[in-house]
Order: structure tokens, then C-alpha cells, then sequence
């Protein structure tokens, strides 16, 4: 699998992008005193405070926080937290993957390439023709098990996931097509009916399968997020399918999350990846908790016991997904070149 981190840095590209943007944002929020509306937003945009920094710094999407806070906290439809992850990232992820790109971060540029290739057909396939037929409370409990299963796998898994240095070099047409398959699948059914979810799945397979380094796997994930987001928003535009009420969230969180994300892939440099992981975990397994509890009306005990049980599954999958890893490995170190 290929890694180039070219050894210069070119951070100014980020200021040209972030110029660019402001200038944009500028523009719109004083036209017809929008500024009002960003004003009264301004819940979302202190929870993307938050949001923003878990996207620069861990594999879990900008709209990891802000689907929640405004299906759960704000008793918003799915369907809107699920365009508003699309709106949202296409700014925070884009912006923290143009900080990775400019200081020449390492990337598994093979599985990454593979995974893009997929999205560009699962993104308007689902967008297009899943996401419309799902009800909003699939969505929620889509969300809630995805999430929920990745934070238990990182409660249990964490130092051994944390411990990995390097990244097992696999043939490169391989890493494609395993990127390719994963990309098609995570864009087709998760990231097309949440927003989210594709970032989580490549993150698996590099941290799982490759044994890769944080330091790999999680820009890695930023970037494949990136794509898929800013994609979903073109597909979203030419559909003309938006949800009421994104653009309203999204003029008062974009300009906290252009600055908020790749803050956090700085920081998260400094302090260690572990205990932003821990949190955001903890949290991804609090929100599964929450929604259950929230839609007991709906679902009644069998619901709950159907979204226990697909956990449960997720987490079954990460562990096969995890032993197809050691043997992997171990044939890559029995071919290896002694």
C-alpha cells in the first residue's frame, strides 16, 4: 500500500482555500440580512465547535455531532441531520483535508483512490433511489447502531488499535479493489441514508486489516469523508432534493467548521490520539442509548432488541474483519524478503 509524504509543506494553499471561503461566506450571509438567520442558528454552530474538532482528529465525520444534535437534541427529522452532515462536511472535511494535504500528512493512497471510485457510484445510486424510501426512524436507528458499534469497538479495542506503527504493505491492485468494494458499499448504504459512515469504514479496514497507524488511518478517513460529502452536496444540488432548513444550520456552523476541523488534526498532534478517541466513543455509544430510549414509543421492546442484535452483528463483523487482518499479516511477513 503506498504511502508518499512529500517532505515539503505548502500551508498556503490552506490560507488561499480559507480566503476563498470566508470571502464567499461574506457575501452570502449579507445579502437580505442573513446574518439574522446564522444568528439564530447559533446553537448548531457551538455544537459544531465541538463536532468540527472530532472530524479533524478521529475518523467520526463532522455530522457525527451535528446529526444528533439536531435529530435528538432538537427534535429535527432525520432527513434534515442527514443533508445538514452533507452540507456541513463538505466545508469542515474539505477544510481539514486540504490542511492534510498541504503539510504532506501520509495517506493509504491505494485503498483511498479505491474507496473515491466506489463513492462516485454509490453516492448518487443511494441519494437518487435508497435514501427517498427509507422512513425517518430507520434513518435515526441506521445512524445509532453504525455509530454506536464503532464507540464499543474503541472502548474494548483502543490500546491495541492506538499500538499499531507502520501499515502492512499489501499489493497495491488489492488495496483498490478492497477499497473500491468497501467505498461502494459504505457510500451506497450508510453515508447516502445518514450523511456519515464511509469515513468509519475505511478507518476499519486500515486499522483492522492493515494494521495502520492513526496517523495513517485517520487522515485517510478525513479525506474519503471529504469526497464523499462534497459529492453528495453536487448530487443534492442537481437533484434539487435538499431538506428545508439546511442552508438556514449551515450559514451559521460553516465558519466554525472551516476553522474547527483542522484544528483538530493540530491539536490532536500534541495531546494524543487516544483520549479525543475515548471521548468521541463514549459519546457514539451515549447517542445509541439515547435513541433507543427516545424512540421506545416507536420501536417497543422487539425494536430495541432488532437494533441491539444489529450492533451486535457490526461488532462480529470488525472482528472477522480484524482476524482476515492476522492472516493477512502473517502472509505478508512469511512473503516478505528476508
Amino acid at each position: 500500500m503506498s504511502l508518499r509524504p512529500p517532505p515539503r509543506r505548502h500551508l498556503w494553499l490552506w490560507f488561499v482555500w480559507l480566503t476563498l471561503f470566508y470571502a464567499t461566506w461574506t457575501f452570502l450571509i449579507t445579502r437580505d440580512q442573513a446574518w439574522l438567520t446564522a444568528l439564530a442558528h447559533w446553537p448548531i454552530a457551538v455544537a459544531m465547535a465541538i463536532g468540527s474538532y472530532a472530524a479533524g482528529s478521529t475518523p467520526m465525520g463532522g455530522g457525527t455531532v451535528g446529526f444528533p444534535v439536531l435529530v435528538l437534541f432538537f427534535d429535527q427529522p432525520a432527513s434534515l441531520g442527514r443533508d445538514f452532515s452533507f452540507a456541513v462536511q463538505s466545508i469542515g472535511m474539505v477544510s481539514a483535508s486540504i490542511f492534510i494535504f498541504a503539510r504532506r500528512q501520509p495517506l493509504a493512497w491505494s485503498l483511498l483512490q479505491g474507496a473515491a471510485l466506489g463513492t462516485l457510484i454509490g453516492i448518487p445510486l443511494g441519494v437518487l433511489y435508497l435514501a427517498p424510501l427509507i422512513p425517518d426512524l430507520w434513518i435515526k436507528l441506521t445512524f445509532a447502531v453504525i455509530w454506536g458499534s464503532f464507540g464499543i469497538l474503541h472502548l474494548y479495542r483502543l490500546n491495541e488499535i492506538a499500538g499499531h506503527h507502520g501499515m502492512t504493505e499489501f499489493d497495491e491492485r488489492w488495496d483498490l479493489k478492497v477499497g473500491f468494494s468497501l467505498g461502494l458499499a459504505a457510500s451506497l448504504l450508510a453515508v447516502s441514508v445518514t450523511g456519515v459512515g464511509i469515513d468509519m469504514v475505511i478507518y476499519a479496514a486500515l486499522v483492522l486489516l492493515c494494521r495502520a497507524d492513526l496517523k495513517i488511518a485517520i487522515p485517510t478517513s478525513v479525506v474519503i469523508m471529504a469526497f464523499a460529502s462534497a459529492y453528495g452536496v453536487l448530487i443534492k444540488f442537481l437533484s434539487a432534493s435538499w431538506q428545508p432548513g439546511v442552508y438556514e444550520n449551515w450559514l451559521a456552523a460553516a465558519p466554525i467548521v472551516a476553522l474547527g476541523a483542522p484544528l483538530g488534526v493540530f491539536i490532536v498532534e500534541k495531546i494524543g490520539r487516544k483520549p479525543t478517541l475515548l471521548i468521541v466513543a463514549t459519546l457514539c455509544v451515549g447517542q445509541l442509548i439515547w435513541t433507543c430510549v427516545e424512540e421506545f414509543h416507536s420501536m417497543g421492546w422487539w425494536g430495541v432488541l432488532i437494533a441491539l442484535l444489529c450492533v451486535a452483528a457490526c461488532l462480529i463483523g470488525f472482528e472477522k474483519l480484524r482476524r482476515w487482518g492476522s492472516i493477512l499479516v502473517r502472509e505478508a511477513q512469511q512473503n516478505s524478503p528476508k
